[in-house]
């Protein structure tokens, strides 16, 4: 009961304040002429106002006509958009967010395939190097070991020319 008690006495103070306010109102003559314009000014505060004071109908036409092929364009994507609705709804699509937990693993796996790609990679540089070092030093062993047999056979040749 007590808040039926508190209600009635707000009620009755904001009666006696409509009624205070409507006999200041009624004692002011610009007030008065203030209440009888609020529909004015609420018109005037709309922010469409200036708009449809400024353009007229037949402008808003042409930029209507103006825009007509994007329009177009633009209703056709939404009817794709429309059409392609059910491939969305799809229960293949609702699933996705099920299969994130496998997808994860997946990315880890891939992610450690990676890794030991790269290590493969930089290994098989490593060997690779080293062969074309070996390469080379056989290469360059089988150089002096040929000039070494021609310098023989020369020496050889030159021997038995001279007995």
């Amino acid at each position: 009961m007590h808040t039926d008690s508190a209600a009635d006495t707000i009620s009755d103070g904001l009666i006696k304040v409509q009624i205070a306010l409507g006999n200041v109102a009624s004692k002011r003559e610009r007030v008065k002429t203030l209440y009888k314009k609020i529909d004015d000014l609420m018109k005037y505060l709309d922010p469409q106002y200036i708009d449809r004071i400024a353009v007229p109908d037949a402008m808003k036409l042409e930029f209507i006509l103006a825009e007509e092929q994007y329009i177009i364009s633009q209703t056709s994507l939404l009817e794709q958009l429309h059409n392609l609705q059910p491939y969305l709804d799809s229960e293949h699509v609702k699933a996705v967010t099920g299969q994130a937990s496998r997808l994860q693993a997946l990315t880890q796996v891939h992610i450690k395939q990676q890794d030991q790609s790269e290590a493969i990679t930089v290994e098989t540089k490593k060997l690779l190097e080293d062969y074309n070092k070996l390469t080379v030093l056989l290469s360059k062993q089988f150089v002096l070991w040929d000039e070494t047999l021609s310098q023989l056979e020369a020496a050889k040749e030159a021997k038995l020319i001279s007995e």
